[in-house]
């Protein structure tokens, strides 16, 4: 898959790229990024991106014709339309779902906006879809670019070490969209803190029965929704059941 990236910041991805395991898949191609600067498509000697909005304010707006020109580099060395994504605080906000989507597309165009916005203009015109990280604002998309890469790169068959690696995030599926358990090493005593006993038991169904109820009892009381939409969807046990019961 390919992601091509819009950004007055393209220096700001070289150490990301190049750092953790997900690396393998930028190395490997299997996650192709290529860095698109709107400067680079600006007119004029001082090749300005941005001017001051109309009806006043604070700060500047991206304007619409060096970043439609990008994208029209971008599209044309593609040589296809494909999703044109934009991160802004009014988008879908990025959850698993969609994360596991978009990690088996054929990829997108992403733009990173700075300043105090985009001209609406061009998002009317162009973009085709809005993206979220949650309910805060970043000085640029640069970040939120950063998330959704490193959240489809894991994703890819042999980046992470182990396969079964991602199947125990927390939202997955797998897990029935509940979060994670909890997650012990070495020592068995650290600060007069050991390990939960079942852990030790070498008895698998103790384990994964201790890691279920775990699982049910956080969620339960960090993401209630999370309880609800499992519930919904028929993913509980009656021994899912009787486990938030005690935990009530």
């Amino acid at each position: 898959m390919r992601f091509d990236v819009l950004t007055l910041f393209p220096e700001l991805f070289a150490p990301f790229m190049a750092s953790g395991v997900t690396r393998r898949a930028y190395e490997s191609k299997q996650v192709e990024v290529v860095f698109w600067n709107p400067r680079d498509f600006a007119q004029g000697n001082y090749k300005r991106v941005d001017d001051r909005p109309f009806g006043g304010g604070p700060g500047m707006v991206m304007m619409a014709e060096p970043l439609a020109a990008c994208l029209d580099a971008a599209l044309a060395e593609r040589g296809a339309q494909v999703p044109v994504v934009l991160f802004s605080p009014i988008g879908e906000a990025l959850r698993h779902e969609a994360v596991e989507k978009w990690s088996a597309s054929e990829g997108a165009v992403l733009i990173c906006g700075r300043y105090e916005g985009i001209d609406q203009r061009f998002i009317d015109a162009r973009v085709t879809h809005q993206i979220s990280l949650g309910d805060f604002v970043l000085s640029g998309g640069e970040i939120a670019a950063m998330a959704l890469l490193d959240a489809v790169a894991r994703l890819q068959p042999g980046v992470l070490g182990d396969e079964a690696s991602h199947v125990q995030d927390s939202f997955n599926p797998a897990l029935d969209g509940l979060l994670d358990c909890p997650h012990y090493t070495r020592p068995e005593q650290w600060n007069g803190q050991g390990v939960p006993a079942p852990l030790l038991s070498g008895h698998h169904a103790q384990i994964e029965r201790w890691r279920r109820d775990q699982r049910l009892a956080i969620t339960a009381a960090r993401r209630p929704d999370l309880i609800d939409a499992a519930r919904a969807a028929g993913r509980l046990g009656k021994a899912d059941e009787a486990a938030l019961k005690k935990k009530l």
